[in-house]
Parts: C-alpha cells; sequence; structure tokens
C-alpha cells in the first residue's frame, strides 16, 4: 500500500484513472517520476488553457515572488489587484463593449457560482433557479443543486432544492424545443413552477457529455431572459478564457449575459482563483456580503495578467480555429469510421467522442486506459462516463496534437475489434 492509498481520502478521483506519480510537466507534456512522457489531452480539468509552465507567465510569476511583494490581500487594494483588473478591462472587456463590474470571490469556481445565485435572488427578490439537464455548476451545496448528476447529488446527503431541471436540446431531448418548452411554463398559471430568479447555462456542456447549444438557440434564451425579466448566467469556468476560440464561450451568438462566472484558466498557470462579472446595476452587495480569505490570491492575479498578454502576444485565438480545424477533420476522417454508431461533437478545443450507442462505461474506459498505457491523458464525461473528452492546453503543437489523435484511434481500434470478436 502506497502513501496515498493508506492516508489519503477514498475521494480522490483522477489518480484511479491516471496510476502513476507524476513529477514535472512542461508545456503539452506531463512526466511521471520515472520520466515517461505523456500528451495532455487533459489540461487540469481546464485549468491549463495556457500549457504547463508557461514560460512567459512563469517568469511574471518568479519576479513577483523574489520581489518581497503582497502575497495574501483579502479583498485590499493591492498592485497586483490593480494591474489585473486595468488589463482584463482593457484587453477583454473593452473590445467587446462589455461592462462588467469584477467580483473576486474565493478561490475554486463554485464559489462564483455560489455568489451568482445570491447575488441573483438578492437582486430579483425570487429564490428559484432554471439549470439544465445535463449541467455541471460545481459541488458546494449551492451549485451542487444546480448540478443534475444523480451521482454527484448523492454526496450532499441532505436535499437540494432551490433549483428547477429544464430539458437540454441535446441527447434525447435534441428533436424538442426546449426554450418554447420552458415559455410556456413561465407563462402557464398552472404549470406549478414560480419564476426564477436566473437561469444558469453552459454554452457547452463539458461534464454533461461536450454539447454545444447553437447561436440561435443562445439568442433566443437571452431574449427569453430579457423579456422575463429573469438573470442570465453564463457558467464559463471549464468552457471560457479562450477553450472554444474567442475568450468568451457565449461570444459566438453576439450577446452578453447578466452574469459570468469564471475560474481554471483564469488564474493562468493552475493557480486558484475565480471571477464573477455582473451587469453594474445588479451590484448591491453590502459590503463583506460575500466574501472569503483566499478571495485575494496576489500571485493568481499576477499569473492571470501575464496569461492575457500572452494570448494577445501569441494570437492564441487563431491559434485556436487552426487546431479546431485539424481535430474536427481527424474526428471525422479518422475516428467515426471506426463504427457506424459514434458520435463527434464540440468546437474550439473540447471535443467528445460519443461512444454510447454501442459501448458502455466498462468498454469506453478501456479505451481511456489503453490511451493512457499509450502515453496519452484523456478523460471521459457524459451519461455513463461514454464520451471521450479531448480537451488539450490551447498552446498545444501540432505534432503532440496529431500524436494524441492517433493514440485515440488505435486504442479505440483495439477496443472495438475485442468487443466484435466477442460478439461474433
Amino acid at each position: 500500500m502506497n502513501v496515498f492509498e493508506q492516508f489519503e481520502s477514498n475521494v480522490r478521483s483522477y489518480c484511479r484513472s491516471f496510476p502513476v506519480i507524476f513529477d514535472h510537466a512542461k508545456g503539452d507534456l506531463l512526466y511521471s517520476e520515472t520520466g515517461q512522457p505523456y500528451i495532455d489531452f487533459f489540461a487540469g480539468a481546464g485549468a491549463l488553457n495556457y500549457g504547463h509552465n508557461n514560460d512567459y507567465i512563469k517568469e511574471k510569476i518568479v519576479g513577483y515572488l523574489n520581489s518581497d511583494r503582497i502575497m495574501h490581500g483579502l479583498d485590499m487594494h493591492t498592485a497586483a489587484k490593480r494591474d489585473f483588473i486595468d488589463t482584463f478591462t482593457r484587453l477583454i472587456l473593452k473590445p467587446k463593449g462589455m461592462e462588467y463590474k469584477l467580483q473576486f470571490c474565493g478561490p475554486t469556481g463554485t464559489n462564483a457560482v455560489e455568489a451568482a445565485f445570491k447575488l441573483a435572488r438578492k437582486v430579483k427578490k425570487r429564490t428559484g433557479i432554471f439549470a439544465f439537464m445535463g449541467g455541471f455548476h460545481g459541488m458546494s451545496l449551492g451549485s451542487l443543486s444546480a448540478t443534475s448528476s444523480k451521482s454527484m447529488r448523492a454526496g450532499a446527503a441532505i436535499p437540494l432544492d432551490g433549483v428547477t431541471f429544464m430539458p437540454h436540446p441535446s441527447g434525447k431531448f435534441a428533436d424538442m424545443d426546449c426554450l418554447t418548452y420552458m415559455e410556456n411554463i413561465l407563462l402557464d398559471s398552472h404549470s406549478g413552477i414560480e419564476k426564477p430568479a436566473a437561469i444558469i447555462l453552459e454554452t457547452v456542456q463539458a461534464e454533461g457529455g461536450i454539447y454545444a447549444v447553437d447561436v440561435e438557440w443562445l439568442i433566443r434564451l437571452r431574449k427569453l431572459c430579457t423579456e422575463h425579466d429573469i438573470l442570465f448566467i453564463a457558467d464559463d469556468i471549464q468552457v471560457g478564457c479562450g477553450r472554444t476560440g474567442p475568450f468568451f464561450s457565449f461570444e459566438r451568438a453576439g450577446i452578453q449575459p447578466d452574469l459570468v462566472t469564471l475560474s481554471k484558466s483564469i488564474g493562468g498557470y493552475g493557480l486558484p482563483m475565480s471571477l464573477l462579472l455582473l451587469k453594474p446595476e445588479l451590484d448591491i452587495w453590502g459590503p463583506g456580503e460575500h466574501n472569503g480569505t483566499f478571495r485575494g490570491n496576489q500571485l493568481a492575479f499576477v499569473a492571470a495578467k501575464a496569461a492575457i498578454e500572452f494570448r494577445q502576444l501569441s494570437e492564441l485565438e487563431e491559434q485556436v480555429k487552426e487546431k479546431e480545424a485539424f481535430v474536427q477533420h481527424y474526428l471525422e476522417t479518422e475516428i467515426k469510421p471506426l463504427h457506424p454508431d459514434i458520435t463527434i461533437r464540440g468546437l474550439g478545443l473540447i471535443w467528445g467522442i460519443d461512444v454510447s450507442a454501442f459501448a458502455d462505461e466498462e468498454k469506453a474506459g478501456r479505451m481511456t486506459k489503453l490511451c493512457f498505457e499509450n502515453g496519452l491523458i484523456i478523460e471521459r464525461a457524459g451519461r455513463n462516463d461514454t464520451v471521450l473528452k479531448i480537451m488539450p492546453p490551447l498552446t498545444i503543437s501540432m505534432k503532440h496534437l496529431k500524436d494524441g489523435c492517433d493514440i485515440i484511434r488505435s486504442s479505440m481500434q483495439a477496443v472495438i475489434a475485442q468487443h466484435e470478436l466477442v460478439a461474433h
């Protein structure tokens, strides 16, 4: 029994899928303690959009550390926070015509979601939230109430209320006009469902199985929220910060949500940070009404500022478009032909290979296990974990992007061949 099994809680998760001791990492590669390299199609669950130990960001962090600057600041005014706010508003918000105020939350994404829910309820003086089936918004009690997975919700051990789940236009509901259904609920005096304070949405359901809603649907949802005096919360924690190409995942629809939650890669270097963007007129907080000891992560401010600068200097959005085209073409021409029931979904650099039509959780697990044995870190998502989830750093080299895709293809081929042999 190793030290992890002996002393670490059973709640540990990813280490069960990737059972080696990792020691160092660079760019799009992780290395085990023995020096074995692994191509990273996981990116720290979306926290490493700029790659491992990005040189530009690292230089800024090291310089700050060596200068004996403020390391812990609560919500006090600091130079690091000022510089981040200036850079974020100047390079991200203003060019997009966005006017948001910034609320720095505790260091994890779920805290930004909790803040959004609290503020929405405070502003609208209504308690309900609408969320979507298949959505994931965090693991603390408020955000877990808006997370639909039964296994995740079971961990709460108490009733999770205050949220009504609406059908998402994907999977079994793909042919359903979900927004008309929602509007009928809001208009029907006998629906039995109260008007919510807010509707929360991931424009691309990541843990739900890589389902991107289309532009027209996003525009209609924005219109519905406006017409019914409901706040629109965009959860961009996993699919923001350039994951879909533009900085925000909802930009493709030309809309502006009322509140936006950011975390994961907003921290630039894998450093903990979360941020709630809110329309200025919604900022009715009293001082200290939502706080947290580590809402002033100074190193994260430094790294986040550097990440935005790096994004501009390296023209990262254009890189994502180029890599998106490669991945889409590869999946359609090299992966989809492996089996007639494979479905491909995604955009930017988040893609899903859905094998649910012919493979159960065990077979899908064998595919990713073979990938790992052949030097690729990739996780699964969706119902029964039957969607292989491609989410590399945005900075991944074209060589490693192709090599990783080749490993997926050979691993899937082996499992499919074995399955067909048994079936016959």
